[in-house]
């Protein structure tokens, strides 16, 4: 057949005498102009099983069976030296971390043209003309053709990235979680730009992404992929329509969204089984709700439900409903009582970056990070934070604690002026206030045991406590956030991602905050794992009345925690009101450009897209559709307009 044609794929692991499977049994097949997303949680075997068909596998790690059929050409069957010319060529990928695909030394013309010399044996005016080609194919400007990697942005890297690897031709492109460190707006531009390149060429598109939302907006058929093996296939619509397995089921019923913020989330128990695991019987058997005697002992088949839609489970020709899966218990909305005074006032906070030149390193400017942001935040009370990178998100939540030193305006906690105190006294109203990062695993010292990570913030802290007392609360805080206490022993790399994000939290409710400021804390995590985390930050605000400063660019987690949302661009708020409103009905136009590039709403036909900023006037301007001359002429105040606050001419 035209286009790829995935046969049996297994890949083996030699540790020492044991032969371990990661990837085993696995089929696809890709037509021309058709997008296949392959789905999972991490450690499913996505990523191999994409590494396998380009011939890249590490040390160690070989394809022992199977067969890729791609136009007629057996990949698996290809001495090197005739795979060399494919890859790259026929046969092309992009990977999740475009800095670490191109080459730093090299101009991004240099390494289009490279690509050409290799493949297409193009060179001088006809590559020049290629190269300038390929930039407006990808949506970049032909004068970008110069720069070096480190002078663009997350976008403009991807977009590099996927013009070098069209500079080949290639027949079946392979996608790995393409858009995962991109903000909304940039990630609808490139699936947008895959999307139409990929009907424009003819191409193939293999997708691999733990989104689903993402797979709806870009697949023709989707593939879940469960411990090496494909459980459930089928065509987008069926899928989404009628999930069958009960690992897919599950994977639909963890996403958040503004319908369930009254419940608790769903999540999968357990965890993917390690390498080396034995399958006596079905795979997601121990995971299962519904398995029985049949799922422990007997291997399922790949049966075919209907035309074009198989899955491994016996439940497909054996109709035994199993255990019914028990109904989630309610969780009542709380809400912060409306009279009660705010906890945290943040008045015109800037946090201004001075820009030095010349010998003298003299200040000829400043980059104004945050520029004059106000809001607040009650005892119990989510605010969620949105914006596109570069807004300024994470620099506000720094200059709130004063990790970095603000420029201008006032921050108060529980009625104390942070900017007034120093020494001991902010050492200890820190206490009231702590941040939990993205990175659990950068934030967590390696070499200490988690007993002893949670210990040291007491004993900075909290110096009251004597050592039995803060051992006993190492064990009640490991509890509370869901693990067991034999994990004080342990080093934070004994421990899964989401695992080491509880971990963070417990290290910050050590020391009895008021405030935790969330910095993107479930955006590296799988969809079942950050439903245990929301679930987790939803009991301790209720149990402890924790105010939350929550940030993210995941705006259906935002729809499902959050009960206000602020705005956030180029270092200012441009729309603040409470969740539903934002989020239902949104005002500003960059607003409304955020919720129309989220995943899931299908891709955006019209969106303005440019990282412009306007010198005068509203710096959204440039990239707004619905700007007036006087846009261009001054900057909208942030004032009130229908119980929300918006900085826009549009509005009085």
């Amino acid at each position: 057949m035209n286009g790829l044609a995935l046969h049996d794929l297994r890949v083996e692991i030699a540790a020492g005498e044991r032969r371990l499977v990661p990837v085993d049994g696995v089929s696809l097949a890709i037509g021309p102009r058709e997008c296949v997303a392959l789905l999972g949680e991490s450690g499913c075997g996505k990523s191999l099983t994409a590494l396998a068909l380009m011939r890249l596998l590490p040390e160690g790690l070989a394809i022992t069976g199977g067969e890729a059929n791609l136009n007629g050409t057996d990949l698996f069957a290809l001495p090197e030296r005739a795979m060399q010319r494919v890859r790259g060529g026929r046969l092309a990928m992009i990977f999740q971390e475009p800095m670490l695909s191109l080459n730093p030394v090299l101009t991004i013309a240099q390494q289009i043209a490279e690509a050409l010399l290799v493949h297409r044996s193009l060179k001088g005016a006809v590559a020049e003309a290629e190269v300038r080609r390929l930039l407006l194919a990808v949506g970049l400007p032909v004068d970008l053709a110069a720069s070096y990697p480190f002078q663009l942005s997350g976008g403009q890297r991807q977009r590099a990235l996927i013009a070098t690897m069209l500079a080949g031709e290639p027949q079946l492109l392979i996608a790995d979680e393409p858009t995962t460190a991109l903000d909304v707006t940039v990630q609808a531009q490139i699936l947008r730009l895959l999307k139409q390149l990929q009907v424009e060429q003819g191409m193939s598109l293999l997708l691999i992404t733990h989104d689903l939302d993402v797979a709806r907006d870009m697949a023709d058929r989707v593939a879940i992929m469960y411990a090496g093996e494909v459980v459930e296939w089928a065509a987008r619509e069926v899928l989404y329509d009628q999930p069958f397995h009960p690992y897919t089921q599950k994977l639909f019923s963890v996403l958040p969204s503004t319908r369930r913020r009254g419940e608790r989330l769903d999540h999968i128990p357990g965890n993917v089984p390690p390498l080396g695991t034995a399958f006596p019987g079905c795979r997601f058997q121990e995971r299962c709700a519904q398995a029985w005697d049949r799922c422990r002992h007997e291997i399922p088949a790949l049966y075919e439900l209907r035309p074009g839609h198989r899955v491994r489970c016996h439940l497909a020709v054996e109709a035994r409903p199993g255990l019914p899966r028990p109904d989630l218990p309610r969780s009542s909305e709380v809400e912060p009582p409306s009279d009660q005074p705010a906890l945290l006032q943040v008045q015109d906070l800037a946090v201004h970056f001075p820009i030095r030149k010349g010998l003298f390193r003299r200040t000829v400017g400043a980059v104004k990070a945050v520029d004059g942001v106000s809001f607040e935040i009650r005892a119990g009370e989510t605010l969620a934070l949105v914006g596109e990178s570069g807004c300024g998100k994470s620099t506000l939540a720094r200059g709130i604690l004063r990790l970095i030193e603000p420029t201008a305006g006032c921050v108060r906690l529980a009625g104390t002026e942070i900017g007034r105190l120093d020494g001991e006294a902010l050492r200890r109203k820190r206490a009231e206030m702590q941040i939990v990062f993205q990175d659990p695993f950068a934030s967590l010292n390696p070499r200490m045991r988690v007993g002893e990570v949670l210990a040291e913030g007491m004993q900075a802290l909290r110096p009251e406590l004597g050592r039995s007392e803060r051992k006993a609360l190492v064990v009640r805080l490991l509890e509370q956030v869901g693990l067991d206490a034999s994990a004080a022993l342990r080093y934070p790399h004994a421990f899964s991602g989401g695992q080491r994000q509880r971990i963070a939290i417990a290290r910050a409710l050590a020391v009895e905050p008021q405030l935790l400021i969330c910095d993107e804390p479930t955006s590296a995590l799988d969809v079942s794992v950050q439903a245990q985390i929301l679930n987790l930050l939803k009991d301790l605000q209720r149990e402890h009345g924790l105010a939350y400063l929550f940030i993210s660019h995941n705006l259906s987690v935002v729809a499902y925690l959050a009960h206000r949302v602020a705005v956030m661009y180029r270092g200012r708020i441009v729309e603040e009101g409470d969740a539903p409103s934002i989020l239902g009905q949104p005002l500003h136009p960059y607003t409304r450009l955020l919720l129309a590039s989220a995943p899931g709403q299908g891709l955006p036909q019209t969106a303005v897209f440019s990282e412009k900023s306007a010198q005068l006037g509203c710096p959204f301007a440039p990239r707004c559709g619905d700007a007036r001359p006087i846009c261009a002429e001054r900057d909208p105040p942030l004032g009130a307009w229908q119980g929300r606050r918006v900085a826009c001419h549009l509005y009085g």
